[in-house]
């Protein structure tokens, strides 16, 4: 008997087709404590770094006269991280450097095509940027193009001695030739996972997370 072409048993020998791969769910890179003794590290190494004396300045021989410290945060949590950073550097120190915030939507080299971004907060702290040592403070370093952005729009408030980085996460594949100065934690990552910084000011607690990726 002749069986239809259509009706053919399948065959059995075949390799089964795997199920898609699925996203790999959210998982925790630093505790709430591991957040808090990380920032506590950053600040002790700035204090080292920078050598900070009594006026909240340092020597520089290289350069001349001491210039201030002052710490500019990248919204959102980078400007929650400079304020923490500064909490630490004073109970570590007795010097309390000050602190701001700085808005780079703007400068970024991306609006064109994300038009929608809202507007930030930018907040320069008295005695404003010129002749200072300005630490950069961010909560993930990723591309480079936010930083880049960054001293774009630091150049139009003045012109500092010198400009530092501080972030909390480095997670590579940088885009620009640029690097921190103090890095909280080096995270080897896939361009196909997220880093995500939790701060309790803004998420109710203290975390880093990462997520995406694929499961073979």
């Amino acid at each position: 008997m002749r069986v239809p072409e259509g009706s053919r048993p399948a065959d059995q020998s075949a390799e089964p087709t795997p199920p898609p791969a699925s996203p790999v769910a959210a998982r925790e890179l630093l505790s709430s404590a591991d957040v808090g003794r990380t920032i506590a590290r950053i600040a002790h190494q700035i204090i080292e770094k920078t050598a900070l004396d009594a006026e909240g300045s340092h020597p520089d021989a290289a350069v001349g006269a001491a210039p201030r410290v002052v710490l500019i945060g990248i919204p959102t949590r980078g400007t929650t991280l400079a304020t923490r950073l500064a909490d630490r550097i004073e109970e570590f120190s007795g010097i309390r450097p000050p602190t701001g915030s700085l808005d780079i939507t703007l400068y970024r080299d991306d609006l064109r095509t994300k038009p929608h971004r809202p507007l930030e907060r930018t907040s320069v702290p008295d005695g404003g940027v010129d002749d200072a040592l300005v630490i950069l403070v961010d909560d993930v370093l990723f591309s480079g193009r936010s930083v880049r952005s960054a001293l774009d729009a630091l150049r139009d408030l003045g012109r500092p001695r010198a400009v530092q980085l501080a972030v909390l996460v480095d997670r590579g594949h940088r885009e620009l030739p640029l690097r921190a100065d103090y890095v909280g934690k080096n995270v080897p990552t896939a361009r196909s996972e997220d880093v995500s910084v939790l701060l309790a000011e803004h998420d109710g607690r203290d975390a880093v997370m990462i997520s995406g990726g694929k499961t073979a």
